[in-house]
């Protein structure tokens, strides 16, 4: 498994977005499933699937348009995600990854528990899953 345990303030804090991660394969890609689960949501890039349990937002112009949270089911506007394609992914810092995609929706991901897994990053002919 390629987790990472480091110390933070003398505390061992596992699952940041680890800095050798690739997403730049997502681009030009589009969602093709979103699965909504009790706890999870996930979604497909291409050969990029992604399970999340931590919260999302979805930004339109600098605000907040949709938000799917753990045990709710997902705003109307994640409807507006589907079969659009990825135009960039950016991942800020190590909590945090950006997905842009062609109509100007931007799709927050982030790692936003110092001890459980909050997403996995899961990619067709790779072994393991990038645990976050």
């Amino acid at each position: 498994m390629r987790q990472q345990c480091r110390l933070i303030n003398s505390q061992a804090v596992m699952y940041r977005i680890p800095k050798d991660i690739d997403l730049s394969g997502i681009v030009g890609e589009f969602t093709t499933q979103v699965l909504i689960g009790q706890f999870d949501i996930q979604f497909r890039f291409g050969k990029y699937h992604f399970a999340v349990q931590s919260d999302i937002r979805l930004i339109q112009h600098g605000k907040v348009i949709g938000v799917w949270q753990s045990g709710a089911w997902p705003s109307p506007q994640f409807f507006e995600i589907m079969n659009v394609t990825v135009v960039t992914c950016q991942i800020p810092d190590e909590r945090k990854i950006v997905i842009h995609l062609e109509n100007g929706i931007e799709i927050h991901l982030s790692d936003d528990s110092d001890q459980f897994e909050c997403m996995q990053i899961f990619v067709d002919g790779e072994q393991d899953p990038w645990i976050i």
